[in-house]
């Protein structure tokens, strides 16, 4: 499966499959097959994925690790937008921010984000602004279901203050920074069709357990057949 490159390369980029089943799945998605995905979770429940559910947040927010999780969780490939890039442009996303500034990684990001939604179901993680682009919004409404993870304001900074991977933290008073963005982007999360609100010292497991019970209440997007 390809995309295009940042650069006007058509570029491989990789999908993490987490069995032979969702392996098959992705081979009949790109032959133009219409599938949906049914899997047991934990409880033995019966589960069908029939929209790809996108993570939206703040960075630290745990759109990755709950990402990962709900994709072995649901049997489904999970994929990464942020990760994506690196690969397609082969550098960081700092270095692309330095090198290229914010309106050209933007413009990417919507590009990638467009092209990862046209695939089978699957759990996609996007960057903390790639919900900003209206375009982004539009696209997700239309292919999937965006999930916003509410983590609280001191948390966020509890799980990026010793990282230097933070473009935008690059600043005199990185605390104050992240303050700012999380006033900016929150009414713009909140236009999310889903909310969790991420709980202090609550577990990987227990914040998927709680996605899950949440998008179980839309039977569009994920159905229970037990």
């Amino acid at each position: 499966m390809f995309i295009y490159g940042l650069f006007g390369k058509i570029t491989p980029f990789r999908v993490t499959i987490r069995n032979s089943a969702a392996r098959g799945l992705r081979r009949r998605a790109n032959q133009g097959a219409d599938v949906t995905v049914t899997t047991a979770d934990q409880s033995g429940a019966r589960l069908v994925l029939r929209r790809t559910v996108v993570l939206v947040g703040m960075m630290g927010s745990g759109k990755t690790a709950i990402g990962r999780a709900l994709s072995h969780r649901l049997a489904v490939p999970f994929l990464d937008s942020d990760a994506e890039i690196e690969t397609a442009a082969n550098a960081s996303i700092a270095e692309i921010f330095a090198r290229d500034g914010e309106p050209f990684f933007r413009r990417r990001e919507s590009e990638v984000i467009a092209r990862l939604l046209t695939g089978a179901p699957c759990i996609l993680s996007t960057g903390g602004g790639a919900y900003l682009a209206e375009g982004n919004r539009r696209a997700i409404g239309q292919h999937g279901v965006a999930v916003w993870l509410n983590a609280p304001l001191d948390l966020l900074w509890d799980r990026v203050r010793h990282k230097d991977s933070r473009p935008l933290l690059r600043t005199a008073d990185p605390q104050a920074t992240l303050a700012r963005i999380f006033a900016d982007r929150t009414p713009v999360y909140a236009k999310a069709a889903l909310h969790l609100d991420v709980r202090h010292r609550a577990s990987i497991e227990e914040t998927t357990d709680a996605v899950l019970d949440l998008l179980k209440t839309r039977k569009d997007i994920l159905e229970d057949l037990s």
